[in-house]
């Protein structure tokens, strides 16, 4: 099927999701909304500065490998999870959560980025006032992170979660060639074969993730935590990681 189609089915009742749905997940992909996604390459600019990515081929394989190896066994798992737990207001559940995408983050660039894009999502959830005190109280009682925080807010759209777990992965995916555009650099033409890449799979990735049980929920990404690490000290950098 279609990744468009995909996003916008209802899988539970083959119907399209509701119009007010789709615009909710729509906004919440947007690179524009004001978290701060597009000050982070997430290791990408290092892997760059080495010459471990050097143009559109191997930029390709380096965030379909981040697609598969972090985001699929990894952070969409969590808001797959999360998102459930936020419905059902289990506290305990969302703490070791929350716990669990901090230990994995390996990096102090990594740690500060989830850290600063879950607060700024949270300050964006109250500043728009359609976030309940109780939600946002919990919130602010566990570890500041983005997947906690986006999830709290896809929870809200009301749209199943193999909709919105894609909303989430193409936000990512986007910003990712975003960062890679200007820091490669690649064209716009180059960019938009790498996000057509990206998207053909982040269907399969979304199916895989959703499929993934605590005990098989992973982290291990040694290239990338060495290329986060190395960034730290990069001499001339355009991202924050």
């Amino acid at each position: 099927m279609d990744p468009v189609a995909l996003m916008i089915t209802d899988t539970t009742t083959g119907m399209g999701t509701d119009g007010a749905v789709l615009l909710s997940l729509i906004w919440l992909a947007s690179p524009a909304l004001p978290v701060g996604g597009f000050s982070y390459s997430e290791g990408l600019e290092a892997a760059i500065e080495h010459g471990w990515v050097a143009d559109e081929a191997s930029c390709t394989i380096w965030l379909m490998d981040q697609l598969w190896l972090t985001q699929a066994r990894g952070d969409l798992e969590v808001v797959a999870q999360a998102m459930a737990a936020w419905r059902e207001g289990d506290a305990d559940r969302l703490t070791l959560l929350a716990q669990w995408v901090h230990a994995s983050r390996e990096t102090a660039e990594m740690r500060l980025q989830t850290e600063q894009m879950g607060r700024s999502m949270k300050d964006w959830l109250r500043n728009l006032g359609q976030t309940s005190e109780v939600d946002l109280a919990l919130l602010a009682r566990l570890p500041p992170s983005y997947p906690m925080a986006q999830a709290l807010a896809l929870s809200m759209s009301h749209a199943p979660v193999e909709a919105a777990l894609q909303a989430c992965a193409f936000g990512w995916a986007e910003n990712m060639v975003q960062a890679a555009l200007k820091s490669v650099p690649l064209g716009q033409n180059s960019g938009q074969r790498v996000l057509a890449r990206l998207v053909q799979d982040i269907p399969k990735a979304v199916e895989f993730a959703i499929g993934v049980s605590d005990e098989d929920r992973q982290c291990f990404s040694p290239m990338l935590a060495i290329a986060s690490s190395r960034h730290e000290t990069q001499y001339s950098r355009l991202f924050r990681s």
